[in-house]
């Protein structure tokens, strides 16, 4: 803090006290992130270098300004805070002062509060209008403050265009302007388009209740869109997780049943191991027992018989439970490949969107540059054309002096030779009323000339609104010739320039060579009166020299002339090659305007594209809990089929004659 009150004190020449009592302030109490320089009176000066230093590294996010008195050129002064700009009341802003808010908006990327309440901008339509332009080309900011701004119909039309543009704003205040009926509606049908909105304070507008309330409505519907949109991103964040977890279940419940089966087979081993057990020591019994065998043999071939009849039942139940287990399996992997199969294709069209987006920006800032570009050149050229004007009434003014010059020394010799040249004198004065009468001719053309230029000017404007209209209908031709007119219109203008500095060097050794005709003239005139003085002395010498010396002097009036007419033809020249000029440019900003409507254009392509992919998003959703149903109906089928296996082997146990022997014991 300390730096920039040093940074301030050593770019102003008298640092305003106030200003540096807050930077003190500011300083003693650390984390403030606050200017306050409300009710100050800001000077040129100091609006210039707080300008040049809050751009840096200042450590404000916000700096208030409310009541300064700045001007239009103190508003130049480019106030850059990290967040919140407060512009406040009684700044007295006007066009320049709304265009370089408009400016602001379009190179800014860092405010996201802008207050401008109290400062009459709605009174310049055209500097508005700028201002709306370029809230239609941010993406940053968040909260807007227009009270009492003196708003109308036509300038809420053009905040409703810029709406229709923006894609960030959340809040807009309008309170206390003269909106009306008209105005209401444009806003209202800019809100079918604009999504982000969510609060619009209209009161003390005149606006119709039923606009009110249908507003109200819209913003309403931008606030559940928005929670619903964050509700669906809940909701697929949650459903990610337990799609995991069911695939977790799936597979614990998998391993379990493998481990019952297993448990089952070991089972049935044992049970097997115990009968043959049984089974030779009921040989051994019967090796003892030769009386008993005729009676037993019949019981042995009914256990034979049942054991191959159970080990084919159990090879059966094997083989059931092998083709079980391969139909999971492959069950199992085809929904595994799916799922796969499913997040590659939103991967890759996620990564789609994202490039066109970044294709879309890079045409925008590249676009941008362009215009500022061609702003400037046109700046240069108006101030060319603003030189040209003042050469030409310096040239006016200095063939003035002349005219007056050559009528007091008219007059002197008059006086001096009153008797010789009273002949003359009505000549010479016949000469000079010539003289102004070509001149105030000349000076009428150019004025008659200049009002034709208004009018070809008011016509151009006219037939530029009817090229806007066609420009409409050749989208598709602009786009391949843009790279075609950037190079012409290079080549041209530095041809352009080129015949300019020709013409400046002329026009300064035209100049140049004038004033040594002037100094040629005034030695010619001091000899002429040293030789009238030795004249007088000889009255017959006089008249002669009297005669060589008004030879001379119509010679030179006529070098006058023809030099005066000259350079008119030179200055007409140079007329028309701006005029020229200027058509051109008036085309590229044609042009200009098309690419803005092609920008706008794929700004609404992309919204589109993004609306696209929240449907597929829902569809994506709808298929998962088609699935989870699935996979809910494939664990009850499994569960089913578990409990009929244990059935059917419990049984079969029960029925073999082995365990119906084995209860009998």
């Amino acid at each position: 803090m300390e730096e920039f009150r040093r940074a301030y004190a050593r770019l102003c020449v008298a640092p305003q006290e106030p200003v540096l009592r807050r930077l003190r302030e500011l300083g003693a109490a650390p984390g403030r992130g606050r200017l306050d320089l409300a009710a100050q009176s800001l000077s040129l000066e100091t609006c210039g270098a707080l300008g040049r230093l809050l751009p840096g590294a200042a450590p404000f996010a916000e700096v208030a300004l409310g009541d300064c008195g700045l001007c239009e050129e103190g508003g130049r002064g480019g106030f850059f805070p990290r967040r919140t700009l407060d512009w406040g009341r009684g700044n007295n802003l006007r066009n320049v002062g709304a265009e370089a808010l408009g400016k602001l908006l379009r190179q800014n990327k860092s405010i996201r509060s802008l207050i401008l309440e109290w400062n009459s901008l709605g009174v310049w339509e055209e500097g508005f209008s700028f201002f709306c332009q370029g809230l239609g080309a941010n993406n940053f900011l968040q909260q807007l403050d227009l009270r009492n701004n003196q708003i109308n119909h036509q300038g809420a039309g053009d905040l409703a265009m810029a709406l229709k543009q923006n894609a960030s704003l959340q809040e807009l205040d309008l309170r206390w302007n003269n909106i009306g009926l008209l105005g209401g509606r444009a806003l209202l049908n800019c809100l079918h388009s604009n999504k982000t909105l969510k609060r619009l304070e209209l009161a003390g507008n005149n606006v119709p209740s039923d606009i009110l309330k249908a507003v109200e409505q819209a913003m309403n519907h931008n606030q559940d869109r928005e929670t619903i949109l964050n509700e669906t991103q809940n909701r697929t964040y949650i459903l990610s997780k337990e799609v995991l977890s069911l695939k977790d279940e799936n597979t614990k419940q998998f391993l379990d049943l493998m481990d019952t089966i297993d448990k089952q087979r070991e089972e049935i081993a044992r049970s097997g191991r115990i009968s043959a057990a049984r089974v030779s020591q009921l040989q051994e019994a019967l090796d003892e027992q030769h009386s008993i065998m005729n009676s037993l043999k019949a019981k042995l071939q009914m256990t034979e018989a049942a054991l191959a009849l159970s080990e084919q039942k159990v090879h059966n139940l094997g083989e059931l439970l092998n083709a079980v287990k391969q139909e999971q399996a492959s069950m199992a992997e085809c929904h595994f490949m799916e799922l796969q199969q499913q997040k590659q294709e939103g991967a890759v069209r996620e990564g789609k969107l994202l490039h066109d987006l970044s294709a879309a920006s890079e045409k925008n800032l590249l676009l941008r540059n362009q215009v500022d570009e061609l702003e400037k050149k046109c700046k240069v050229q108006q101030d060319q054309l603003f030189q040209v004007k003042q050469d030409l009434t310096n040239r006016t003014a200095e063939l003035k002096l002349r005219a007056i010059r050559a009528e007091e020394h008219l007059e002197m010799e008059k006086k001096r030779f009153k008797q010789s040249l009273e002949d003359m004198e009505s000549l010479r004065v016949k000469e000079v009323g010539h003289m102004t009468q070509h001149i105030e001719t000349s000076e009428r053309s150019m004025q008659d000339r200049i009002q034709r230029l208004e009018a070809i000017r008011i016509a151009l404007e006219e037939e530029l609104s009817q090229v806007k209209a066609a420009a409409l209908a050749e989208r598709g031709r602009a786009e391949e010739e843009l790279m075609k007119v950037r190079n012409q219109a290079r080549l041209e203008e530095r041809q352009q320039l080129e015949h300019l500095e020709e013409k400046l060097r002329l026009m300064t050794e035209s100049r140049n060579e004038a004033q040594n005709c002037c100094i040629k003239q005034k030695q010619m005139i001091a000899e002429a009166q040293a030789k009238a003085n030795q004249l007088s002395l000889h009255a017959d010498g006089l008249r002669r020299r009297l005669e060589e010396l008004q030879q001379d002097l119509k010679s030179k009036e006529e070098e006058k002339v023809t030099e005066v007419n000259k350079v008119k033809v030179e200055l007409q020249e140079h007329i028309g090659h701006l005029q020229a000029e200027r058509t051109a440019q008036d085309g590229l900003r044609e042009k200009i305007a098309a690419l803005e409507r092609q920008l706008k254009a794929l700004s609404s392509s992309h919204r589109e594209a993004l609306l696209d992919k929240e449907s597929e998003i829902s569809v994506l959703l709808e298929k998962l809990r088609t699935k989870e149903a699935d996979i809910s109906r494939m664990k009850e089928e499994e569960a089913q089929r578990a409990s009929f296996l244990q059935n059917a082997i419990m049984a079969y146990v029960q029925g073999s004659p082995l365990g119906t022997h084995s209860s009998r014991k």
